[in-house]
């Protein structure tokens, strides 16, 4: 290793278990905390090994810190979702002693083969993960690679050692039905099938169906192993299919002599399944697979290097940052085939990727991956472009999971990242073809908007979508989604100087006793307030419509003043959830810059930090760490599509990006500290910047923006 590189893995430093709980009560809200998962997984992996603690109910990741016992340990898991979550298939436990074939309930304290762990025992990183099971005696270790899991289970002296696997488990749900067979001495493999009658993405209404195939290597023979279906345990057979099934393998152990499991994946068939395992697992040790894994996430986290002497910012920062590149997840396997809507397809061009939460991550999880992870915005529109067609639908999903179009939440984010990533130079897609879908995905979701929500998403879209068309050269249909663009204007009602719901006779609908702080009143999950800002397109002629700077200014400063400095569930400024993440931004462009920088940075100071209840929020498939990755080195959009990033007060003192074209971008700001919060002065390559922005291009072409920093604010 070269010395560069012994630096770089000294200094980055990552831990899962930041926003890891579902806590309600710890997040005052039903929304819970970050509900992320502590588990191994490689960089955009396929596969996500962690531990489980809970089935069922809104625990997306299967895991929350609080619980005092662990059920098993699964292969695939969401980051930070609600809605009940999906996957987490082929749940693994090592036990010992009598066998049992449920998991049991720590809630309703019924009995099974989960076991209390010790809490202080756990530990984990970026692509590995331990824990020591008291019931059992056993040390249980993770890691993934891409396309595989590894399990490395260390038991007692024991005559009654086993391993079993739950076929039929799914976070948010069961399996529809399951397939497993002895593949060999030591192999077995299989297949399980999901749908939504069995629960799964928002306990079915979000249409997931898919089927996982598994090759599973154990390094133990299979001398003594069983099945059961339901509570029925049977022997002397050689595979077995149904509802509720599980495998189990049986053997004797000595103490400190481990066992393995190498699970590998594939959502296109068996063949696919067993080419991924000789690739990434066959004749490679635990220990292997984890180095490599860690190299892995050594690469792409190092891509921008931070300078500070806080141990916790810097765990707070790379932790961000590897949330970000969780999803969307690549699920091509190793021969370049992928499982799409109508079939199996294999190309060169693209890895097909899944898991795009819209409506979250085109505000800052794409921005930022437009700049350190182009190639993987490519693979994205090109997976929802090909699924368009390949689903028969001719539209882009708004929240895509396994090719399911959900209809999770609201707007076209789709045409968002579209447009920005075209106006950044990410083009390796078909550009006619991608411009026919973004229309009709556009026109099927007009009609007679009435909720604030409704009107000012798709408005934003259908600006989205004629910058897109100008850019490619089409200039009426520009001029025509220009002109639609600017409907928010209808639901403003000049009387009460805000955004109003109609009625279905196009009336205005009266305010409630809370007026415009009323959650869910005309609005998703936000109130008029706080959804009220969303004309990143059009702000200086929402500002006229305000009143005029001053009007505005004093209204979104009135917003801050009354934000809980937690920043958790509140009637203001709501940085647990993604309506409101642009509007620190938004003092920018009202001329007072040194708000921008002001709350920013106690944004990161108070919403961050390096613990379980370190996010405010749930973390939204990379939204809620972005915000934090782009906020903390100074940068961050206000409308993507727009090539413009805001500057704000960044956190360290230097940063580094190492661009993909080879060039070096560096912010620096040598005289920054928490006493020194404000930007006097700026400079680009070394000429004076004059501006309270910097264009993508600026940033793509290498350099030093240089950042002198005052205790006092420079308006």
């Amino acid at each position: 290793m070269s010395l560069l590189c012994m630096l770089l893995a000294a200094s980055i430093s990552v831990n899962p278990f930041i926003g890891a709980s579902t806590s309600i009560d710890a997040a005052g809200v039903f929304h819970g905390l970050g509900k992320t998962y502590p588990g191994a997984t490689a960089p955009f992996g396929m596969v996500q090994c962690s531990p489980q603690t809970i089935t069922g109910g809104d625990n997306g990741p299967g895991y929350s810190y609080e619980h005092k016992t662990i059920e098993g340990f699964s292969m695939m898991q969401l980051s930070g979702t609600g809605w009940y979550g999906d996957m987490g298939n082929l749940l693994t436990m090592p036990t010992t002693g009598e066998l049992k074939v449920t998991a049991g309930s720590e809630k309703e304290k019924t009995d099974g083969w989960r076991s209390l762990y010790d809490k202080s025992s756990e530990e984990a990183d970026a692509g590995y993960y331990k824990v020591f099971l008291s019931d059992y005696g056993i040390l249980a270790e993770c890691t993934a690679t891409p396309h595989c899991g590894a399990l490395r289970f260390t038991y007692p002296d024991c005559d009654a050692s086993r391993i079993q696997i739950d076929l039929a488990r799914r976070v948010g749900g069961k399996a529809d039905e399951e397939y497993v067979e002895i593949a060999g001495r030591k192999a077995v493999r299989g297949w399980i099938k999901c749908s939504p009658k069995g629960g799964g993405w928002g306990h079915g209404k979000g249409n997931v169906s898919y089927t996982l195939y598994y090759y599973i290597k154990f390094s133990k023979p299979l001398k003594d192993f069983g099945f059961w279906n339901g509570d029925q345990v049977v022997r002397g057979i050689k595979h077995m299919q149904g509802e509720h099934i599980g495998f189990f393998t049986e053997f004797a152990t000595k103490k400190d002599r481990p066992v393995t499991m190498k699970t590998a994946l594939s959502l296109v068939d068996g063949k696919g399944a067993r080419k991924n395992y000789n690739a990434e697992a066959r004749g490679r040790t635990f220990d292997r697979m984890l180095a490599s894994t860690q190299k892995a996430w050594q690469k792409a986290l190092s891509v921008i290097e931070i300078e500070t002497d806080d141990e916790d910012l810097r765990t707070i920062f790379y932790t961000a940052l590897y949330h970000t590149m969780l999803d969307p997840r690549d699920i091509t396997d190793v021969d370049g085939r992928y499982w799409s809507a109508d079939g199996i397809h294999k190309s060169k061009a693209f890895h097909k990727r899944t898991v795009f939460s819209g409506w979250d991550v085109f505000r800052s999880q794409f921005p930022l991956q437009t700049i350190i992870n182009p190639g993987m915005v490519n693979d994205l529109l090109n997976s929802l472009i090909t699924l368009a067609e390949d689903s028969g639908k001719g539209y882009f999903e708004r929240w895509e999971m396994l090719n399911a179009y959900s209809g999770c939440m609201l707007g076209n984010p789709a045409i968002s990242v579209l447009a920005d990533a075209y106006a950044k130079g990410i083009r390796g897609y078909d550009t006619e073809k991608a411009f026919e879908i973004a229309v009709r995905t556009s026109e099927k979701f007009q009609g007679t908007f009435r909720s604030i929500s409704d009107v000012l998403e798709y408005s934003y879209s259908d600006w989205c979508l004629a910058v897109y068309a100008r850019a490619i050269g089409k200039d009426a249909e520009a001029d025509h989604y220009l002109r639609r663009s600017l409907r928010y204007r209808d639901i403003f009602n000049p009387e009460t100087g805000w955004f109003q719901p109609k009625d279905e006779n196009g009336n205005w609908v009266p305010y409630p006793e809370k007026g415009r702080l009323t959650q869910n009143f005309g609005c998703i999950e936000s109130n008029p307030y706080q959804q009220g800002w969303f004309v990143p397109h059009d702000w200086d002629a929402f500002v006229d419509m305000l009143g005029g700077r001053e009007t505005a200014l004093a209204d979104l400063e009135h917003m801050f003043e009354n934000t809980p400095r937690n920043y958790c569930w509140n009637d203001y400024y709501n940085h647990a959830n993604e309506p409101v993440h642009f509007l620190p931004f938004l003092f920018n462009r009202l001329g007072r810059p040194d708000l921008t920088q002001y709350w920013t940075r106690d944004i990161c100071r108070n919403a961050y930090h390096n613990s379980v209840e370190g996010l405010v929020g749930n973390e939204d498939v990379g939204q809620m760490s972005a915000w934090y990755v782009l906020a903390s080195i100074g940068i961050h959009p206000v409308c993507p599509g727009d090539t413009r990033y805001e500057l704000t007060s960044p956190v360290f003192k230097r940063v580094t990006i190492h661009l993909p074209n080879g060039k070096d971008f560096s912010i620096e700001a040598p005289d920054n500290s928490d006493e020194n919060n404000y930007i006097s002065s700026a400079s680009l390559n070394g000429k004076p910047l004059g501006r309270r922005y910097i264009d993508h291009s600026e940033i793509l072409s290498g350099g030093t923006l240089t950042l002198n920093m005052s205790s006092e604010p420079a308006i």
